[in-house]
């Protein structure tokens, strides 16, 4: 397997364990620990990958835990009736 799909492979699995999981509810060193255990498990499951791959991989795992737009009920974001579209 090439190491692009084996990397885009790892990293569809760690979404996947991300959204499963609950790790976007939880406080941010909890999903820091999260994380770490994590890539340590996709480390052994993918003996294949480096250890630079494995840092992507967290770094990637930690952004898509922060997205850009907040959601839930601490959220801001207005609703399209808040901000009065016709």
């Amino acid at each position: 397997m090439s190491k692009e799909k084996l990397m885009d492979r790892a990293r569809d699995e760690l979404f996947s364990h991300i959204n499963r999981c609950g790790v976007l509810q939880a406080a941010e060193d909890d999903q820091q620990h999260w994380m770490d255990e994590t890539i340590d498990y996709l480390g052994e499951r993918y003996p294949d990958l480096t250890e630079t791959d494995l840092g992507q991989l967290h770094e990637i795992g930690l952004r898509f835990c922060k997205p850009a737009i907040a959601h839930g009920a601490d959220s801001t974001a207005k609703t399209m009736e808040d901000v009065g579209v016709a």
